[in-house]
């Protein structure tokens, strides 16, 4: 008997116990839709975080090591040093910042307490930020302390209730000194709650500090040349702060491409984890074809006797058990996965309409593959002991079952 005969049999007696087999096979189409939806909905959160992270993983941020005794701050004659391309040819920008927190105040009335950074002209590119309404003030503002702003999208809602256009060309007060609206950043959902200004407005009229920066963002020429940058940043910053040992060392060095890796190995495991979980409906399931097997070689023993009578070798007869099992958990696992891709598909829709930013489900060629390839081996596992059970039987004994 070929395996194709072995598959119409099988198929003819699922017809035969439609319900039966329709509840034997719901622990399977349960566990693999199970596990289609659950990796789906972490291939779209992994997504979601690169696709947030991406653009700035060639980004390195410089900051002063808070736990060093003694240590130096962080300075423009640092900022310089790493904008020496002689010295640092994988670093491409290098953008300065200091930041505090201030009181919003409109003349009319109204006030708000934001984060406050003082930056350079370059911040848009350097930050992968966007401008959602006006402009953002250039190198000679930047160096010339003008008195100018641009306001993240909570300080807009507050004061001006999130109508960005009211904003532009407004005056606030922050602190003792006015500053004029010019734009409007873009939302991004991490550093909305923030007031930006020219760094050497910031100094002069809010935090004071004289050279000293807070932080310094870098980006390396390529992503590719990520490492050598962060090399020759820590070089430069070791030779100018006189630091012998890196246990010494009073600044940090982070590249965001090590953080996002990070990120995604942790969302890796807990969709792992969280899908083997959700497996344990396969394990019961099995259970249940097993079962299932073994009652239907108990009503087939006259059959199997028959067989063997006439011919059949064991090898046929487990074959024709093995088979029907894996056709039981085959077809039980197709409808789990077009169950799992049709609900991944509607929760794509709905979802992100009712939560904003909410990343749409991912399904995956991989999972749906791997899927179904443990239906069949689960099929073939606990069709196993039935059917060798049925392969075993002397025929004179199976003939004699009533």
């Amino acid at each position: 008997m070929t395996v194709w005969e072995s598959a119409r049999i099988a198929l003819r007696g699922l017809r035969g116990n439609t319900l039966r087999s329709a509840l034997t096979m719901l622990g399977i189409i349960i566990g693999v839709a199970a596990v289609i939806i659950l990796v789906a909905f972490g291939n779209g959160l992994q997504r979601f975080v690169a696709d947030a992270f991406g653009p700035l993983a060639n980004q390195i941020q410089i900051g002063k090591d808070q736990g060093g005794v003694g240590a130096k701050d962080l300075t423009d004659a640092d900022v310089r040093a790493l904008r020496d391309t002689a010295r640092a040819p994988a670093i491409g920008t290098v953008s300065a910042s200091v930041a505090g927190s201030a009181q919003l105040q409109l003349a009319g009335g109204g006030s708000y307490r934001t984060g406050i950074s003082g930056v350079e002209a370059d911040y848009l590119d350097v930050s992968n930020r966007e401008l959602l309404v006006g402009s953002f003030f250039d190198d000679r503002q930047a160096t010339g302390k003008a008195k100018v702003v641009v306001l993240g999208p909570n300080p807009v809602a507050s004061l001006f209730g999130g109508q960005a256009g009211e904003a532009l060309g407004r005056d606030v007060r922050i602190g003792r000194t006015s500053f004029q609206v010019v734009g409007v950043l873009a939302p991004n959902g991490q550093q909305d709650d923030v007031a930006v200004m020219p760094l050497g407005a910031a100094r002069s009229y809010l935090l004071g500090g004289g050279d000293v920066v807070d932080s310094v963002t870098v980006r390396a020429v390529s992503t590719d040349a990520v490492p050598q940058a962060v090399e020759q940043a820590t070089a430069i910053l070791d030779q100018r702060h006189g630091i012998r040992d890196a246990e010494d060392r009073d600044f940090t060095v982070t590249a965001l491409q090590s953080l996002l890796d990070q990120s995604s190995q942790v969302l890796s495991f807990v969709t792992i984890f969280v899908a083997a979980v959700a497996g344990i409906s396969l394990v019961v399931g099995s259970i249940g074809v097993a079962n299932i097997m073994l009652v239907t070689v108990t009503e087939r023993t006259r059959e199997i006797g028959i067989r063997k009578a006439i011919g059949a070798r064991r090898r046929a007869i487990l074959q024709q058990f093995l088979i029907e099992a894996m056709v039981l958990t085959g077809i039980g696992g197709v409808i789990g996965i077009l169950l799992g891709i049709g609900i991944s598909a509607v929760a794509g829709i709905v979802l992100p309409q009712a939560i904003p930013d909410f990343p749409p489900p991912s399904v995956s060629v991989g999972s749906v593959v791997l899927a179904f390839g443990v239906s069949l081996l689960i099929g073939l596992l606990a069709g196993g002991f039935p059917a060798n059970r049925a392969a075993r039987m002397r025929p004179i004994d199976a003939l004699r079952h009533q």
